[in-house]
């Protein structure tokens, strides 16, 4: 078996449609683990307890140049938040989410109830995927549209799709300007590099990070890739590359909040998770164009483009129709729960 075959594999064993019908606490974290996470961090830990789960920020694993405020991992742990209450509902479990601010973290309890929502949204967390690949360029329905914007809607959170093709060109043109800014960032490449996965090795070692199988990259032992990530990691290709994709994208969703703060990332996570996990069920493909929000310079430009009133903008991701990646890895449970 090839390197490629067997990462395809393990990544394949870690989506298994998920468990109904009775309780297991492991099968739950499993499941909240598919997450998306900003670069890949994976940037939780979880806390089993007779009646909760409780989901703790890992700032090991943290971002300090892309993400110095620590914005995109409290929005990964609501992504992991929403996750984990779907696949609750599929065992019978009823979840109820708070905030615990003294002590930093995520408490989901859980109680069995025969209300429990079950949603089919469940059966998308374990296909719902990142993608760098373009899309066909084909646009969606408006019933999909009304859906996805329904999915993203959560507590002070809203998701805002972006259609018109004059507007999407503004937003290319913020991404291309921030992919300048932080490709010609030192410290930001450093960063990048130090969670770039560059073969299949690498990726199921580690079980993070941004894998070159992920995005159609070939191939290359690590010692020698990082030596030439100047060449690898251009302004220019990385502008040519996220033009090309949004352009063959039907849209972007900008997910504002109210609040700038650990609650209101925290649901803004579970509204972008939720709008991905939709999108899945669609057969829609969805992939983060955070540029625009990472740079701080250009997020008044791209709220002001949306004509926000007294709202923040907090993740942006493209979507369209298109063909599934390789999926990407993640670490084995045990490193992730806490003993």
């Amino acid at each position: 078996m090839t390197t490629t075959r067997h990462f395809d594999h393990v990544a394949g064993t870690l989506r298994t449609p998920a468990a109904r019908g009775f309780r297991d606490d492991r099968e739950l974290v499993r499941l909240a683990t598919l997450a998306a996470s900003s670069h890949n961090t994976q940037p939780w830990r979880f806390r089993l307890d007779t009646d909760s789960i409780t989901i703790l920020p890992d700032r090991s694993r943290r971002c300090r140049v892309v993400d110095p405020d620590d914005a995109h991992l409290y929005r990964s742990l609501g992504c992991a938040t929403e996750n984990l209450v779907h696949a609750a509902a599929a065992q019978g479990l009823a979840a109820d989410v708070r905030y615990d601010e003294s002590g930093d973290a995520i408490v989901v309890q859980l109680r069995p109830s025969d209300d429990a929502l079950r949603t089919a949204l469940v059966g998308a967390i374990t296909t719902r995927q990142s993608t760098r690949q373009p899309f066909n360029g084909t646009s969606l329905k408006a019933e999909e549209l009304a859906l996805l914007e329904r999915a993203g809607t959560g507590h002070g959170v809203r998701a805002v799709l972006v259609t018109d093709q004059s507007h999407l060109t503004k937003i290319g043109d913020l991404v291309a300007r921030g992919d300048t800014a932080q490709l010609n960032d030192s410290e930001f490449r450093r960063e990048l590099v130090s969670w770039i996965r560059f073969n299949p090795t690498a990726a199921e070692r580690s079980g993070d990070g941004l894998a070159g199988r992920c995005s159609g990259n070939p191939s290359l032992p690590t010692w020698l890739a990082r030596r030439l990530s100047k060449l690898i990691l251009r302004a220019g290709a990385q502008v040519d590359r996220d033009t090309k994709n949004l352009r063959s994208s039907a849209g972007v969703a900008v997910f504002v909040a109210a609040c700038d703060d650990r609650p209101g990332w925290i649901e803004t996570g579970r509204a972008c998770q939720r709008f991905a996990l939709q999108a899945a069920v669609l057969d829609v493909r969805t992939a983060f164009v955070n540029q625009p929000i990472e740079v701080l310079p250009l997020r008044p430009q791209l709220e002001s483009l949306l004509a926000l009133d007294g709202e923040h903008a907090q993740l942006a991701m493209r979507f369209g129709h298109g063909g599934l990646a390789p999926y990407s890895l993640r670490r084995p449970l045990d490193e992730v729960i806490d003993r």
